[in-house]
């Protein structure tokens, strides 16, 4: 076969391999958008900064101060999820810099290959470096006073990998942690249907190898899938009841800023990611586990086994919500999220269950 049989044939794979994603998802009559007038990810910022990680790599920063001028009493560091980007955290951002009791700093970044971040290559795609990038994000825009680490999907795993890595930090200084959608370990293995970014997952093995010999095929596949594109977001992303459109078009949005490459080159880490040790890091901070009962990616049971390990923590979950349970339904997670600054800002030590 020559080399254009081979785009074309790699191409048809992916194509009809996205196809049965898509497939599952179902068409509902479209009403009034409550977000068509929402700015989705055009918040300006406060201050934006660069910050080199331990190899040098560049991380895209930006901080925003409390809404009203006052003085912060605490920073909110967010850490987003896989194939994202800090915009992700638009809900959260909009409403938690509103807040007064407590005021709280946020600070948001984007993960090494995601977003306005430089690109990795594969041998520094891990959620070992990430934990590391996130040490020095801290460690360059929050050098003291007491921060909350607010972590989505794979952000979660990078907050989990940082307790192993410094738990002397969590025990001194980060007096909360949330854990929104994510998973201690054993992804892919449970929960149907697999999450779609497993390496368990024969689509991302497609992924992976397309990419290998011509990544241009599957950019391609993904440029021009139009509805195909936001038919996998939707399915993948929420859960079954009415979405936003506007919401599955941010996500689109975001996940197309995300190369197929990058996509591979982490599918190997979270595979192999297990922090349930780790999880003894957090025993010293008030910890939210909260997740979405129709979570493609990380199902709930994640969520029940890491409350499981942490029995002081929080858990929460969203009914009807998806992976994407910070678009899909920010009133819960923003409650919860408040309340747990709100705890931390009056004292330090493990949270009780509510």
């Amino acid at each position: 076969m020559n080399r254009a049989g081979k785009v074309a044939a790699g191409a048809g794979v992916l194509a009809a391999a996205t196809a049965i994603a898509v497939g599952v998802t179902r068409r509902r009559a479209s009403g009034d958008d409550p977000y068509a007038d929402e700015p989705l990810g055009e918040l300006p910022p406060s201050r934006t900064s660069t910050v080199a990680a331990d190899d040098g790599l560049a991380l895209s920063v930006e901080e925003v101060d409390p809404e009203d001028g006052g003085k912060p009493v605490l920073t909110a560091v967010f850490v987003h999820g896989f194939a994202m980007s800090r915009r992700g955290w638009h809900f959260q951002r909009r409403d938690l810099a509103r807040l007064t009791d407590p005021r709280v700093r946020l600070v948001l970044y984007d993960h090494r290959s995601h977003g306005r971040s430089a690109r990795a290559d594969i041998s520094t795609s891990t959620i070992e470096q990430l934990a590391a990038d996130l040490d020095e994000v801290i460690r360059a825009v929050v050098p003291r006073g007491p921060i909350v680490l607010i972590g989505h999907s794979m952000g979660g795993m990078a907050v989990m990998a940082l307790a192993e890595r410094h738990p002397e930090l969590f025990a001194e200084r980060v007096r909360g942690v949330a854990l929104i959608g994510t998973s201690a370990g054993e992804v892919g293995r449970s929960g149907l249907p697999r999450p779609l970014l497993s390496k368990y997952n024969p689509l991302t093995r497609v992924l992976g190898r397309v990419a290998e010999w011509q990544p241009t095929a599957v950019e391609l596949v993904r440029s021009v899938g139009g509805a195909v594109t936001r038919g996998a977001a939707r399915t993948v992303g929420f859960g079954p009841g009415e979405v936003s459109q506007k919401l599955v078009g941010f996500l689109v949005d975001m996940l197309d800023g995300t190369p197929v490459r990058v996509l591979a080159d982490f599918v190997d880490t979270l595979g192999s990611h297990n922090r349930y040790a780790a999880l003894a890091g957090l025993k010293h901070t008030r910890v939210l586990v909260l997740s979405g009962d129709h979570d493609w990616m990380t199902p709930f049971a994640h969520a029940e086994r890491i409350a499981t390990a942490l029995p002081d923590a929080t858990l929460v979950r969203v009914p009807g919500a998806g992976h994407l349970v910070i678009l899909e339904r920010p009133d819960v997670v923003n409650e919860h999220l408040t309340t747990l600054l709100r705890d931390c800002a009056r004292g330090r030590g493990a949270g009780r269950k509510r």
